[in-house]
């Protein structure tokens, strides 16, 4: 049995959203990560949100 958990990573730009894994004994703080958002059609930044 794995501790790693879902996480959603939502635009910052739109509503677009991934859904992605995490380690949270190795990475507790929220993920940020660039990343193509559709909608924009471009890069940019993702955060994790509950």
């Amino acid at each position: 049995m794995g501790v790693r958990v879902n996480v959603k990573l939502r635009s910052t730009e739109s509503h677009h959203m991934y859904v992605t894994t995490k380690n949270p004994r190795t990475t507790p703080q929220r993920m940020e990560k660039r990343k193509y958002d559709p909608i924009a059609k471009r890069h940019v930044l993702y955060k994790e949100s509950k």
